[in-house]
């Protein structure tokens, strides 16, 4: 209960648990848009599918993967806040993961408008290589979280 005293108060939990919610947002919009890549990727540029894709693509990215991160951010650095996280040496290395990931969303948005002019710059194969990022940095995120081994 030491957790219900800090700025959150009583609200603590239920900041926690709208943080798990729109991880799991953001996460899911992580998984599905880059696997969108790998299938679009295979489009003719300027065929009926490809403007499909590119208009999933878009959807996915605004309905889905920005808004979750957004609010993923603000109710994470306030839990971290509120239970003096900064101070604690796992939680350093989960900051540095999440800011990584962050900047893999900003590189698949960028890749998706790429996509979307019709230029291919990587292989399918590869692209299905980097579908697997999210998936390795959550297994490593939730360590950090559960286990703090540091």
């Amino acid at each position: 209960m030491d957790q219900l005293i800090g700025f959150l108060g009583a609200a603590y939990l239920w900041v926690k648990a709208a943080h798990v919610i729109f991880i799991i947002f953001w996460m899911a919009g992580l998984f599905i848009v880059p696997r969108y890549y790998v299938h679009h990727h295979e489009t003719t540029a300027g065929s009926a599918e490809d403007r499909a894709w590119i208009e999933r693509e878009d959807r996915a990215r605004t309905v889905i993967l920005l808004p979750a991160m957004i609010l993923s951010w603000i109710l994470g650095l306030a839990l971290a806040l509120h239970v003096g996280a900064f101070a604690q040496g796992w939680f350093h290395a989960k900051f540095l993961l999440v800011v990584l990931l962050t900047g893999y969303q900003g590189w698949i948005s960028a890749f998706g408008k790429k996509l979307a002019r019709g230029e291919r710059p990587l292989s399918g194969k590869a692209l299905r290589f980097l579908n697997e990022v999210p998936g390795i940095f959550t297994i490593l995120i939730v360590i950090l979280v559960i286990v703090r081994p540091f």
